[in-house]
């Protein structure tokens, strides 16, 4: 299994923020506006891939799009983390032959 890019995954969570912005109606600037932004440059660099969400953003973020935190915190870790998101929320480990002793 080949793992995607940091990059290539940015750009897919982009690609599904701007799906949810546009589902609740909202203009980058306007969502910008809700999150306090100075300009909505930054939501345009999430979008685009070239920046993320940081982690300490996601509720805010979440709100302002109307969607569940825990559900929007989960799909972004799985964009930008996915390894992470593997071991928290994949019921089926991938082969280890660690020892549970290392838990």
């Amino acid at each position: 299994m080949k793992l995607q890019s940091s990059h290539q995954n940015r750009k897919q969570a982009g690609i599904w923020l701007r799906e949810l912005r546009e589902k609740a109606g909202l203009t980058q600037l306007e969502l910008a506006r809700r999150l306090r932004f100075k300009y909505y440059a930054f939501v345009s660099q999430v979008e685009t891939g070239v920046s993320r969400v940081p982690t300490e953003k996601m509720e805010d973020w979440a709100i302002a799009l109307g969607v569940s935190p825990s559900g929007f915190a989960r799909r972004l870790t799985s964009f930008y983390e996915p390894e992470l998101h593997r071991l928290l929320y994949e019921a089926k480990p991938r082969g280890s032959t660690r020892s549970r002793a290392a838990e």
